[in-house]
């Protein structure tokens, strides 16, 4: 396990840094690799040590301004997508399971397109991720409101209650949406940020997004025991010493806070948190204290690529990075899935 492990890092490492220096080099202006270090320099190295004139100031602008916020997030939210299809999957012991699964991501939308309804996401850039922040948490309160009795709350019921409540939020957000219809700037940018993108995103929404995946992943490390055990199911877990009802509330609100944060500051991407934790767990196996640094790190590595593809691959417009991540994902997931099925059938 230990040589696997060590081999998936020795990879993976390699492929997030290369991906984020071409994210920041390759884009509608090309900016060579040494312009960046030395815009980096700039920055981090004490005056005086580089000489400012070594850049142009639009390549300042570009690189520090621009691209690397826009890496960046997109690092972020693939490692917090990813994190949290690995807590969900452990969850509910089903590799199809993925973060909205508990009406987070669907909450966080409607928090989004209220927050664009009400006018408020052109008052202030923190109006929208702090509105989807907040309607991914309210999303959650709802659904252990519904799926728990008695102080007990049922897997099953929960995975039910997170469904029907996900549909109504995504119902309720279809409806704004055809209420101002008629406002058609308002229509395309509420369309736009539910497909998913990384567009304009500046230092603002990387430290509105940044420590709350921080947070959460550090939070689901501490867990890591109590969701292997619950993985392996709930009177497993009990009779090994866990508290199971306050460990699954941990658990869902460690999904829901990593779910909320990566969708306030990238809209609604699909497919990353269920491929890449899915993916990771047929090369590692299942201990989710492996499985979470290593799903991050390649949730952040793939939302990099796939970032960089919607932004070039139909140069000067740019793709939605949720179309994107399911044209991507979905073959990759069907040839698991495949694989999967063929390895069994010859077992």
């Amino acid at each position: 396990m230990k040589t696997r492990l060590s081999l998936f890092y020795l990879l993976l490492l390699p492929i997030l840094f290369v991906s984020a220096v071409i994210g920041v080099c390759i884009g509608s202006t090309p900016i060579g690799w040494r312009e960046v270090l030395h815009v980096l320099g700039l920055k981090f190295l004490p005056q005086g040590w580089l000489d400012p004139g070594s850049v142009t100031p639009a390549d300042l602008v570009v690189v520090w301004l621009i691209r690397i916020p826009r890496v960046l997030v997109a690092a972020f939210v693939g490692a917090g997508l990813a994190s949290s299809g690995v807590i969900m999957q452990a969850l509910f012991r089903n590799p199809l399971a993925e973060p909205s699964l508990v009406g987070a991501g669907p909450g966080a939308v409607l928090g989004g397109v209220i927050s664009f309804v009400a006018g408020w996401s052109v008052i202030s850039v923190v109006s929208l991720p702090l509105a989807a922040m907040l309607g991914a948490l309210l999303a959650l309160a709802l659904v252990y409101a519904m799926a728990t009795r008695g102080g007990v709350t049922p897997v099953t019921t929960l995975l039910l209650a997170g469904v029907a409540a996900g549909s109504l939020l995504s119902a309720l957000s279809s409806l704004l949406l055809s209420l101002n219809i008629v406002n058609w700037q308002m229509a395309q940018e509420i369309v736009f940020w539910m497909m998913g993108g990384l567009d304009a995103r500046t230092w603002t929404h990387f430290w509105m997004c940044a420590p709350f995946v921080l947070m959460g992943l550090l939070a689901a490390l501490l867990q890591a025991r109590d969701l292997d055990l619950l993985q392996q199911g709930e009177e497993t877990a009990a009779s090994l010493g866990v508290d199971v009802e306050s460990a699954k509330r941990m658990l869902t609100l460690t999904a829901a806070i990593l779910t909320g944060a990566s969708v306030a500051v990238a809209g609604l991407v699909g497919f990353v948190g269920l491929i890449v934790p899915h993916g990771v767990r047929l090369v590692l196996g299942p201990s989710n204290r492996a499985l979470l640094p290593a799903s991050a790190l390649a949730g952040a590595a793939f939302l990099i690529l796939c970032d960089l593809v919607a932004r070039t691959i139909h140069h000067p417009a740019e793709i939605r990075l949720g179309i994107v991540t399911a044209l991507s994902g979905g073959p990759i997931f069907i040839w698991l899935l495949m694989r999967r099925y063929r390895d069994v059938t010859v077992g």
